[in-house]
């Protein structure tokens, strides 16, 4: 889930914003038990999940009960950081975006949480490598991760059987065959189910989902875009348009204007219009939900040919957690990022309610963890050692979002020569990052 919008407002609202508990100052401290506050929530989070989070966060009442937690949804982050700019920012703010993190931490919007672990002597070694990369930036940690988003595949079962094809892909040429094998057209030459949307934005059909796959990075050892310079940016692109001209790019986009949105009922994967995608863990929850009756399966993402070593790797993302600056309750806003990141019992309750990845390794091997085959990829996969994160900016996804405007202008056929136009996205980031980094 990528916010695309949000960056314009994030940097424009919080750049040099001050103040925050700096690394050398002291943390707020720790409620009394008998003390009567309120906390003050916000999320994205609506409808089903809205419930089972608002659960999660109630069970720091078992430690402070007369705490009351006012959990705000449908908060996205430009809602978050026009409150911190005015002054009257919730408690605590949960947010979907990690890319949006490094300008977060950059501008100071989001407290450093580095005296809080210090003096709870927080280990952060519990959680893994690639979840603690994509919630610090720069060395500052003014995050925790409360649950992890691994994106694979998923598949139909019956599109593979009738198809005749045995196995999900494992590289781009598989896919490719799957592809055309899984399509079906009318008879006036419409698409009538598509073995895999190669579009961009669509669904989870995002640059950054398809990265990891191809071993395409964005950044390179100066802190610099260098996607022009890359033979894994080109390859990715290349077999984006090939897959394109096989379906015809207006029929692609007929197609995809009679499919529901991405979390509706009517999702074109829950309602048999397309055989495979790219999605993360949580869609397993959506499926169960809206379409009980499909049967899929689910798989590693297919890699580029010449990658075969990245099969069981991909995109790894989350859900962050922060104290904002200007917070009323910083020290009981600590104790709650406590629960909802570090407990076991809290981290299993809400990964079983969300089916997300929870984000501490005790928890991924707690026997209450419901793991069933289609779950226990995406377990396989955030343990494998292979998954990448988007880097950290002081530009949020600005660098996201060039590069999804630029596949799109790609797919249809506007950009004649592909590394002059990754040229210029490099230049777009570039100038970005050099006006915002400081």
């Amino acid at each position: 889930m990528l916010c695309t919008a949000a960056t314009a407002v994030l940097v424009a609202a919080c750049s040099g914003a001050g103040g925050g508990t700096g690394s050398g100052g002291e943390p707020a401290a720790a409620p009394g038990k008998d003390d009567k506050l309120t906390l003050t929530v916000y999320s994205k989070f609506t409808s089903r999940e809205y419930g089972i989070v608002t659960k999660g966060l109630e069970k720091l009442k078992e430690k402070f009960p007369n705490i009351e937690i006012k959990h705000e949804g449908n908060q996205d982050d430009d809602k978050l950081t026009q409150s911190i700019r005015g002054g009257n920012p919730p408690d605590v703010a949960i947010s979907f975006y990690t890319d949006n993190l490094g300008a977060w931490c950059h501008n100071g919007s989001f407290q450093d949480l580095k005296p809080y672990l210090d003096r709870d002597k927080v280990d952060l070694s519990q959680l893994p490598d690639a979840v603690r990369s994509y919630t610090e930036y720069q060395g500052k940690r003014c995050a925790m991760p409360m649950l992890a988003d691994v994106y694979g595949f998923f598949y139909n079962k019956d599109l593979f059987a009738a198809a005749g094809i045995s196995a999900p892909p494992k590289n781009t040429t598989e896919l490719f065959s799957a592809a055309k094998k899984l399509t079906q057209f009318n008879p006036d030459g419409s698409i009538k189910v598509a073995g895999f949307i190669p579009t961009m934005p669509f669904y989870a059909n995002q640059a950054q989902y398809w990265a990891p796959n191809f071993g395409a990075t964005y950044l390179g050892p100066d802190g610099k875009s260098r996607l022009a310079e890359s033979a894994e940016w080109k390859a990715m692109f290349e077999f984006q348009k090939k897959l394109i001209d096989f379906y015809g790019h207006d029929k692609l986009e007929q197609f995809k204007a009679g499919l529901g949105d991405e979390y509706s009922a009517d999702h074109g994967f829950q309602r048999g219009k397309l055989a495979m995608m790219i999605d993360g863990e949580y869609r397993e929850a959506f499926i169960k939900d809206q379409a009980k009756d499909l049967k899929f399966g689910t798989a590693p993402p297919p890699v580029l040919d010449s990658k075969p070593d990245r099969y069981g790797g991909g995109l790894v993302t989350g859900t962050i957690v922060a104290i904002p600056k200007g917070a009323k309750n910083p020290g009981a806003a600590w104790e709650l990022i406590k629960q909802v990141t570090l407990d076991t019992s809290t981290l299993v309750d809400l990964a079983n309610g969300l089916k997300n990845v929870p984000s501490t390794k005790a928890s991924l091997t707690d026997p209450k963890l419901q793991v069933d085959p289609e779950f226990k990829t995406f377990l396989d996969m955030y343990g494998g050692g292979k998954l990448l994160p988007n880097p950290s900016t002081p530009i949020g996804d600005a660098h996201l979002k060039a590069v999804n405007d630029f596949a799109e202008k790609w797919q249809a056929g506007s950009v004649p020569d592909l590394a002059e136009g990754l040229k210029k996205v490099d230049a777009q980031i570039n100038d970005e990052l050099a006006q915002k980094g400081g």
